[in-house]
């Protein structure tokens, strides 16, 4: 389904129908596996049956099953039986002895053990050892790249990069001649990552040459570039 999906929205893409913007976020998410919502997959196909020619899908009435009756079994009441204790009224002498020994036993062994640690623990302060915890925090230096180095008019251009701050980065492509001719905000994921798609085509792409892509998350700013050809 995703692959039916996917291939209506860059056909409607290619020929510019629809809202280009839900069209890019829609190929972006089946591009990503992410999760694609009913709304969003009701506009691409309402847009596929009217400029496409595809026809409607038939999607059938799930009928609800009927849910099997559980008879009620009585369950009888378990009685407690009471325990009877039993106490010995004679300790022989032996028994007494052996478990004067273990005691005893015992209490050396915890003593011993007492000693161990806390000259283990002086031996560690009086060295200064420092335990270093790792940190799971990994930091992603500022980053801007596109999957290709040249395209051609109408090309899907895919954007991804990476940046330390949280919340959104300014994305725009300028041309040769430095003008703005694309600009998007997009979202940081938890994992520091982000990444968008832009059609290479329309107002200020008029020549082919060199372009820049630009990001800047309100610290620093990164660029790279790529080639455009009519």
């Amino acid at each position: 389904m995703t692959d039916s999906l996917l291939d209506d929205v860059k056909a409607l893409l290619d020929e510019d129908f629809g809202d280009d913007r839900i069209l890019k976020q829609i190929c972006r998410a089946c591009e990503n596996n992410e999760v694609i919502s009913n709304y969003e997959r009701n506009y691409v196909r309402q847009l596929a049956e009217k400029h496409l020619g595809r026809k409607p899908e038939f999607i059938p009435t799930p009928s609800i099953a009927e849910k099997p009756s559980v008879p009620d079994v009585p369950i009888s009441e378990i009685q407690s039986i009471p325990q009877t204790q039993s106490f010995q009224t004679e300790v022989s002498q032996t028994s007494y002895s052996k478990s004067k020994n273990k005691k005893i036993m015992f209490g050396i062994g915890g003593l011993a053990l007492v000693m161990i640690i806390a000259a283990v623990s002086f031996n560690g302060f009086s060295t200064g050892t420092i335990i270093n915890t790792p940190s799971d925090n990994t930091s992603f230096p500022l980053s801007i790249q596109t999957d290709l180095e040249s395209y051609n008019k109408k090309d899907l251009i895919s954007i991804s990069g990476a940046s330390t701050s949280t919340g959104v980065v300014n994305l725009s492509i300028k041309n040769q001649n430095n003008e703005l001719v694309w600009a998007e905000q997009v979202s940081i994921k938890n994992d520091g990552r982000f990444s968008t798609l832009a059609i290479a085509g329309g107002s200020g792409w008029e020549k082919s040459g060199t372009y820049t892509i630009i990001v800047d998350d309100g610290k620093e700013t990164k660029s790279d570039t790529f080639s455009f050809n009519i």
